[in-house]
């Protein structure tokens, strides 16, 4: 039998708007959602609590609010108590501008998603887009549907959670089946697989379908056809490593502009705002977008323009060929480019806690994982850390989990956080914000985690309180690292311990520039981070160009820039990112307009040939045509 379709919910006590938004919505949605009308609320949270006690899964609530109905904002802030993952939206007139302060008020405290005008038109496209881009995140959100790659493995292994992440993040439709359930006995029987090697991903879109045991990231890139090696005889006018916010605004500036472009990521686009499951304040998205889908528009967009892109092949180093800068990878290629970006951004500083390690991918998870939230339905989940995108982890799992608990090291959050996200914690009822408090411990059940076990900052071993800020200014956002594991048993007891239950932790502190790639010639700050536009000789490094000044996004490497999170000094921030990667291609103008690429070598000349007599033309001045001296 099949499962039932998800439940769209509209409730008004408005008989106007009832009337049109009922009609527009069943008309629409009715054949792929159970669209349910109220007429008023209190029959509406009946109907929602009716709706959780069966099971039964609610995508979408659409409350009004105006003059005629003044309680739809009660009823989506109550709604989140039985449906934490609905996305909820509260429907308006055209010309209700008096109501625009508290509607907008409501959606800064999480109360409501997005806001959408009632339809005054039949096929009101602009409100239906708006509906169907919320089912479109709720849908990626619970995962399921059609399954392009099948996974099959254990839930708490850390390479199939991190093969789960990388397929998702990259729009790879991915369904994951745990081993020993009776879906993943089914498929491993019709596949002739007994005891495999995990995790194993069967390719559904080949034919026949192709089976992976345990395979490396070479073998998904071969299996998935996109092993081809880059182009020996071709020299880019850029090579970008990372497909970040910066790195892709940059290709698609780049390819825009005419100039060739190969971009090489090791794992998936969009970096670390991937992982973001809400980005509220980048300008454009009044409803807000997930990181995964803004890090995949701009993919796309550079696609179309013709950048070229190599995935899972991890740089290994830069060096240079004369005027050329070569880009060598994990896979033994070398990508040749008259200049390169550095846009490889940061990782999350580990903890350093040797219990907490040991549990990595089995409850405990550096970065948003937020494919992994789903899973915690009913449970207790941790998220350390101080920046946008620690509130951003622990308002998405706190859609699913019992319980969140957000751990500050910090004694605030007003100097490293957004005010709006600040505003969305506190008004969220299942999560906890602790300030002062840092990780010292785990424990653990059958190899899981059970429990976080804290302490406060400050203590002995502990971080000092005055390096504990994720800010988002200079040297601020680099973070520090976590220095608790120091601490022995006795410290520890010092520190007053305290254990809190959770099945899921998720890390999100700190950042270490992916750099170790790079030469020593590449100038870095003390964190690690690439210096750029500074003075002395960049030179040396063997360009053979004069001697001068790095230009303002280039690092003492001639030809080599810096952008993003991995460059000192920058400003921790998508929009700050994109606008990195869209500044450095008018430098790049300018560094290749000075140094053209070397003409290639001509072979040796052969003998000239006689001339042929010259043409014998009729000419006024020349009657006779006679030839005409030199």
């Amino acid at each position: 039998m099949d499962d039932p379709v998800p439940v769209l919910l509209l409730a008004t006590s408005d008989p106007v708007s009832r009337g049109i938004l009922g009609d527009e919505l069943r008309r629409r949605y009715g054949a792929d959602y159970e669209v349910v009308v109220c007429a008023d609320h209190a029959h509406a949270r009946a109907v929602l609590g009716g709706l959780r006690r069966w099971g039964r899964a609610v995508a979408l609530i659409v409350g009004c609010y105006g003059p005629s109905d003044r309680d739809g904002l009660d009823l989506l802030r109550r709604a989140y108590a039985d449906h934490p993952a609905a996305k909820r939206a509260v429907a308006v007139t055209w010309g209700d501008f008096a109501s625009g302060p508290t509607v907008f008020r409501a959606i800064a405290q999480g109360h409501a998603d997005l806001l959408v005008l009632r339809p005054e038109r039949p096929r009101d496209e602009e409100f239906h887009g708006a509906i169907t881009d919320a089912l479109d995140d709720w849908h990626l959100a619970q995962g399921g549907g059609f399954e392009a790659v099948r996974m099959i493995g254990d839930q708490r292994d850390e390479r199939a959670h991190t093969l789960r992440d990388t397929l998702v993040r990259n729009h790879i439709p991915v369904g994951f089946h745990p081993v020993g359930s009776p879906a993943a006995q089914r498929m491993l029987e019709s596949l002739g697989l007994h005891d495999p090697a995990l995790p194993v991903l069967v390719l559904q879109f080949t034919s026949p379908p192709t089976v992976l045991e345990d395979p490396s990231d070479p073998e998904i890139v071969e299996a998935f056809g996109l092993n081809r090696p880059p182009p020996t005889d071709k020299v880019f006018d850029v090579v970008i490593v990372g497909a970040g916010p910066a790195g892709l605004a940059a290709a698609v500036y780049a390819s825009s502009e005419g100039l060739s472009t190969m971009v090489v990521e090791q794992q998936a686009v969009g970096g670390q705002a991937g992982t973001s499951s809400l980005i509220r304040n980048y300008p454009g998205f009044s409803r807000g977008v997930s990181g995964a889908h803004l890090a995949f528009r701009s993919f796309q967009q550079a696609w179309v323009f013709g950048t070229d892109f190599l995935f899972l092949r991890r740089v290994e180093s830069l060096g240079t060929d004369g005027p050329v800068r070569t880009v060598t990878t994990s896979d033994g290629g070398v990508v040749r480019g008259r200049t390169v970006v550095v846009a490889t951004g940061v990782d999350y500083r580990r903890l350093g806690v040797p219990q907490l390690e040991a549990l990595v991918g089995r409850g405990v998870f550096y970065g948003a994982a937020v494919s992994e939230a789903p899973s915690l339905a009913g449970q207790r989940a941790c998220v350390v850390g101080g920046g946008n995108s620690a509130g951003q982890a622990a308002l998405h799992v706190a859609k699913y989990a019992e319980h969140v608990t957000l751990l500050v090291r910090g004694p605030s959050l007003a100097a490293s956080m957004s005010s709006y996200l600040i505003t969305q914690l506190e008004a969220t009822r299942n999560v906890t914000v602790r300030y002062g408090t840092s990780v010292v411990g785990a424990r653990e059940h059958d190899g899981c985690l059970t429990a976080v076990v804290v302490a406060p900052t400050g203590g002995p071993g502990a971080v000092p309180a005055e390096e504990v800020a994720e800010g988002v200014a200079e040297g601020v956002a680099e973070g520090v690292a976590e220095k608790n594991a120091a601490a022995g048993p006795e410290q520890v007891a010092e520190m007053g311990p305290e254990e809190i239950t959770a099945s899921a932790l998720f890390v999100l502190i700190g950042s270490v520039p992916r750099t170790s790639w790079l030469p020593g010639s590449v100038e870095r700050d003390r964190a690690g981070f690439l210096r750029t536009g500074g003075t002395g000789d960049p030179d040396g490094a063997g360009s053979g160009a004069p001697a001068r000044s790095p230009l303002p996004l280039e690092t003492s490497l001639p030809g080599v820039f810096a952008i993003g999170d991995v460059r000192a000094g920058s400003i921790k921030r998508v929009a700050t990112a994109v606008g990195d990667g869209a500044t450095v291609v008018s430098l790049l103008h300018g560094y290749l307009a000075g140094h053209p690429p070397a003409a290639p070598e001509s072979p040796p000349a052969a003998p000239a040939a006689p001339a042929p007599p010259a043409a014998r033309t009729a000419d006024p001045g020349n009657p006779a045509g006679d030839a005409l001296p030199g």
